[in-house]
């Protein structure tokens, strides 16, 4: 298949993320689409940022790649190719898979016009729309991300992103310290982590006199992960009806990057 588009999978990309592929389920008649043209696809209104009816005409008919998009949404199928691909890329990074630090942080962002579902107001941000809380490891990959209105505060905010951490067991048995700005300063808080989960909270914080742009230790590498969600014209807005498939797009965003990493 040649690289029609520049979101694309190169040959080297497909043999890393085909062995990864749900495999068709048993019975009924034999699966015939392209699943290359379907990941392609899904790329495509990633970075592209049209509506799934827009999909270009050499890929498959626009409503089979919505229909595998959604139901490996829907049976944790992304999730899976997003954590044994940033697992190699920990690896070949020489780190442990289970990282021992992250970085949280949130980004809200407006949502379209036609979006009236878990929408709210930031009004630190002045901005209308949705709240993006991620935790990133030390190299910026992704390890948790919730979606929620944008008028839920930092700390609540917090709390569903470390619960789904715990939730997830045994992955990120080793992590002990993450980092956070200010939004999430407190003693009482960063006790509650330390009670409910046994990690440090550590705030990373500006310095008072400190004028103009600096550099912050920690934090500059979720505000790079947040950077590079801007290659993906899909995010620059909140264009999903429900959140969980804003969270998924995210996913993907970062499965494209990790499989430009590996290949």
């Amino acid at each position: 298949m040649s690289q029609s588009y520049r979101s694309d999978l190169t040959d080297e990309q497909w043999e890393i993320i085909k062995t990864l592929i749900p495999p068709a389920k048993t019975g009924g008649r034999p699966r015939k689409v392209d699943m290359r043209g379907v990941i392609n696809g899904i790329f495509y209104i990633l970075v592209a940022g049209c509506a799934w009816c827009l999909l270009p005409h050499d890929f498959p008919k626009w409503k089979t790649v919505y229909h595998y998009f959604r139901q490996w949404r829907i049976n944790g199928d992304w999730e899976r190719i997003h954590e044994q691909l940033r697992k190699w890329v920990r690896a070949i990074e020489d780190r442990h898979p289970s990282p021992s630090a992250a970085v949280l942080d949130s980004q809200s962002v407006k949502t379209a016009t036609m979006i009236h579902h878990d929408v709210g107001y930031d009004a630190a941000k002045q901005i209308k729309g949705r709240k993006r809380h991620v935790l990133v490891d030390t190299l910026g990959l992704l390890i948790v991300v919730v979606v929620t209105a944008a008028n839920l505060p930092e700390r609540a905010g917090a709390k569903l992103v470390l619960a789904q951490v715990k939730k997830e067991g045994t992955k990120f048995w080793r992590l002990v310290k993450v980092w956070v700005d200010g939004g999430y300063r407190g003693e009482e808080f960063m006790k509650w982590v330390m009670d409910q989960y046994r990690w440090i909270l550590e705030t990373v914080l500006r310095s008072d006199q400190q004028k103009g742009f600096k550099i912050l230790p920690r934090r500059w590498v979720v505000e790079r992960t947040f950077g590079w969600f801007n290659w993906c014209r899909r995010l620059n807005k909140d264009y999903e009806v429900l959140p969980a498939t804003s969270e998924t797009m995210i996913r993907v965003a970062m499965i494209r990057l990790m499989l430009r990493r590996l290949a």
